[in-house]
Parts: C-alpha cells; sequence; structure tokens
C-alpha cells in the first residue's frame, strides 16, 4: 500500500516535469469528490444486482453453503483428533481416554451427517468448538494444578 502510494505520489510530481517544455500542467479543481456521503458511497460501494435466483442459482448456493459448513466440520473433526492425543491416562477400564473421546466423536458426527438444516449445523458446530475449548480449558488447568502441587511438594520436601 505505501510503496502505492508512494508510486502515485511520484507520478504526481514527475507529471509537470514530463510536460513538454513551455506547456503548463493542467488545472486541478480544489474538490472533484462526491458532495454527500450518499454519492460516495453510490460511487465507491459494489451494488448487488437485484436479480431472482433461478433453482439452478438456488442449488449453486445451498451447495456452497454445504461445502462451507463441510469444511469447518472436517476441521472441528481434526482439532477434536489433534486435542485427543492430550488425553493418554486410560479410564476405570483401563481403555484410553484418547480412544474414549475419538469413538464418541466419530458417533456424534455420524449421527449428526446426514444434516441439512444450515442453522442447526451451525448450532452443532458451534457446540462441538465449544465442548472442545472447554476440555482443553480444564486439561490446562489440571495440568497447571498438578505442576504448582508438584513445585510446593519440591519446595516443601528439600
Amino acid at each position: 500500500m505505501a510503496v502505492a502510494g508512494r508510486a502515485r505520489g511520484s507520478a504526481a510530481v514527475l507529471r509537470p516535469l514530463l510536460a513538454a517544455p513551455g506547456t503548463r500542467p493542467p488545472a486541478r479543481a480544489i474538490h472533484e469528490g462526491p458532495d454527500t456521503i450518499e454519492e460516495l458511497l453510490d460511487r465507491h460501494l459494489v451494488k448487488k444486482p437485484a436479480a431472482v435466483l433461478d433453482e439452478d442459482a438456488l442449488e449453486a448456493e445451498a451447495r456452497r453453503r454445504l461445502t462451507s459448513s463441510r469444511r469447518e466440520a472436517l476441521g472441528l473433526y481434526r482439532d477434536i483428533l489433534r486435542a485427543t492425543r492430550l488425553f493418554a491416562w486410560p479410564d476405570d477400564r483401563g481403555v484410553p481416554w484418547r480412544d474414549v473421546l475419538r469413538a464418541n466423536a466419530r458417533r456424534e458426527f455420524e449421527e449428526a451427517r446426514g444434516e441439512r438444516d444450515p442453522e442447526v449445523v451451525a448450532r452443532l458446530l458451534i457446540g462441538g468448538r465449544d465442548a472442545v475449548q472447554q476440555a482443553l480449558d480444564r486439561l490446562a488447568e489440571a495440568s497447571r494444578r498438578a505442576i504448582q502441587a508438584e513445585e510446593a511438594k519440591r519446595r516443601g520436601g528439600a
């Protein structure tokens, strides 16, 4: 941006120098801009055409939204798999929590696989993100407490 601004500024400075000798550069009006804010917005904002979408366009828009939701769902699933790496200790049955959490995530994603309502999909994605974040926050807090307890034990035993 700064380079583009400098290039424009230098072109304005060089233009009079590059003009033919004896000729004057054209006079510029002090105010060539819009008179009102509405004019400014009309000039610079891109207006969406008010066209009625046909069936093909509606289907393409739905497919685009679905693709976007699919991408978000896959990203959430990958984030869950990454987060479960941190849960290595076993549960009461001796199965690592990592495997339990991954199986539950897989089951929930499979149950929601056929969902087509964008609002429901968005709600599921938001809920999933929140659940992952809360689990990671709790894990971080528990790790912090364990480290502090170990440091306190070392200080008390030393």
